[in-house]
């Protein structure tokens, strides 16, 4: 749950304000939605993003996938912050990908089949508007895949309840705290990671019918 989570990151995040003399926590953590040279970037938010970044990370042809906030309007929001859900930024994930090795739509497809879209600002035991389900894009084209990928699924059997994901235009990307980074890689055993965090990637292997890395 939301407690859970903020009371066992909430050490991480005193030890790391504790080490910086300044005392700053999000100041300048916008991300530059410029991707390398023969990359490509993709948001999604679908629950908490520690699960998330797990998540993408494990799929074929993505190189990393970075923990953060966005679709609200609070510049250099922190975690403490956007828990507040006063922000309208949710916990979302910038993931940096090979386009011809996996495409923006099987990005898509990984979305879908890693949490539940048809519950409203709520995955898991996580609730609040920062919880909800987004599929960003950043041109017509990748809009028109969102768009054709949530019609196709609403048309079909594959969830009881109406898909309620959101379909917004990526204006800006905040890099969560570097404790947020890699937090399961790092974490293997902590509570929410072992309770959620596991299981949930857990159902998402099997579901999901395309290319894993090895150690996945």
């Amino acid at each position: 749950m939301k407690l859970v989570k903020i009371l066992s990151t909430s050490i991480f995040a005193l030890l790391i304000i504790s080490c910086n003399t300044n005392g700053q926590v999000g100041k300048n953590n916008a991300v530059k939605l410029v991707a390398p040279k023969g990359k490509a970037i993709a948001a999604f938010a679908s629950g908490c993003f520690w699960c998330s970044e797990h998540i993408f990370e494990a799929v074929v042809g993505v190189d990393s996938a970075v923990s953060g906030y966005a679709g609200g309007t609070t510049v250099n929001p922190t975690y403490e912050l956007v828990n507040t859900e006063t922000t309208g930024h949710a916990e979302t994930v910038l993931v940096y990908y090979n386009p011809t090795i996996v495409s923006y739509e099987e990005l898509v497809e990984v979305f879908f089949s890693s949490h539940d879209p048809t519950t409203p600002n709520q995955q898991g035991p996580d609730r609040g508007s920062s919880y909800r389900s987004v599929l960003f894009y950043q041109t017509d084209a990748e809009k028109n895949i969102a768009m054709n990928a949530i019609k196709k699924i609403s048309n079909s059997n594959r969830f009881s309840k109406p898909i309620v994901t959101e379909l917004a235009a990526l204006k800006a990307f905040y890099r969560a705290e570097e404790y947020h980074q890699d937090f399961i890689e790092h974490n293997p055993n902590q509570a929410y990671v072992r309770a959620v965090s596991i299981p949930r990637f857990e159902k998402f292997k099997k579901a999901y019918k395309g290319k894993l890395k090895k150690g996945y």
